[in-house]
């Protein structure tokens, strides 16, 4: 598996509320661990974030 970048990722979002970004996954206690300690490297739920995505659909 390829290195994931949460930076990059289409479920890392702003949280107005909280006023920070956060993964939009609801992790289990261990996945959030590993995300927390920085060695959560190949996340399952890892989208790239294209804005173009719907548009390739579409022709």
């Amino acid at each position: 598996m390829q290195a994931t970048n949460c930076e990059e990722c289409s479920n890392y979002i702003y949280d107005d509320e909280c006023e920070c970004y956060c993964c939009d996954i609801n992790l289990d206690e261990d996945e959030m661990y590993k995300f927390m300690s920085g060695t959560y490297y190949n996340c399952p739920y890892y989208d790239r974030y294209d804005e173009y995505k719907i548009v390739r659909k579409q022709n």
